[in-house]
């Protein structure tokens, strides 16, 4: 189904390398950040929604400037200039604890991500479409689209790992310091995997359930930041590949006509079956 020798293109590859590691970390992001709105900060799922619109809507408004980069700058330099701009942005996100205003505490991580990735999106596809012959443009962008699909789901899967086990041992640690029957402690330690929707036990003291609730808010607070800090790592490591591996100038991979008719055919009987 995939035409390996699209990868003889040292472009082609560092833009997929820089996909698997841009959009991994892009993935645990959305999968944590609604979580740590609604269940920890206290947001609806409305507001959580339009918390993150100004991603959106940089995202949509700087795509064709970031496109012309292209042209004047080459892809290389927006393909490390961005995922570094991603980086402070995870980073800032990192910041907030729980509680104050949207505006002064997620707003300015949520911009300088959006403009991270609006430098970093058109340039990509740039390099992914024009590091191949015309015939191959579909084949070249669905490898990469299923790259960055699948990174974002393994990054779910081994960071949500990451995270559970973070809060869970950080909860674990807090709640040494407080009294409570130990089959409550049980329940809560049976329950971690709910992370901030980990309810307090019944039955337990008023005080004490206030305090329980404390030490699960800090706890994903604290998962959520090692995870962030991830996050920028895997962004600047994805600007490292781009350094490393694009060129100034994407050379054109062509697939001998021999491979390309092999190839159809081999497509076409699979069409037949």
């Amino acid at each position: 189904m995939v035409p390996l020798q699209l990868f003889r293109s040292r472009a082609f590859s560092g833009a997929n390398l820089l996909t698997l590691f841009l959009y991994a970390a892009i993935g645990i992001f959305f999968f944590l950040l609604p979580l740590n709105l609604i269940q920890v900060q206290g947001y609806s799922a409305t507001a959580a929604g339009g918390a993150v619109l100004p991603l959106i809507l940089l995202m949509f408004l700087l795509s064709r400037w970031s496109g012309g980069l292209v042209s004047r700058y080459g892809a290389r330099l927006p393909l490390i200039v961005g995922p570094v701009i991603a980086a402070f942005g995870f980073l800032l996100f990192s910041v907030p604890s729980v509680g104050g205003s949207y505006w002064s505490t997620f707003f300015p991580a949520v911009v300088t991500l959006g403009l991270g990735m609006a430098v970093s999106v058109a340039p990509l596809s740039t390099v992914v479409m024009d590091a191949v012959d015309q015939d191959h443009v579909g084949t070249a962008s669905g490898i990469n689209n299923a790259v960055a699909r699948v990174s974002g789901l393994l990054a779910i899967a081994v960071f949500g790992v990451f995270m559970v086990t973070e809060f869970s041992g950080h909860l674990n640690r807090n709640l040494a310091n407080i009294a409570m029957p130990e089959s409550s402690r049980g329940e809560l330690r049976s329950n971690e995997i709910k992370l901030a929707s980990l309810k307090a036990p019944a039955g337990v003291e008023p005080a004490t359930a206030a305090a329980i609730k404390s030490s699960i808010v800090a706890s994903f607070v604290f998962g959520f930041r090692l995870v962030m800090w991830i996050c920028a790592a895997l962004a600047v490591a994805s600007a490292a590949a781009a350094w490393w591996m694009i060129p100034e100038r994407t050379e054109l991979v062509l697939i001998p006509d021999s491979q390309h008719a092999h190839f159809m055919s081999g497509a076409s009987a699979s069409r037949v079956e």
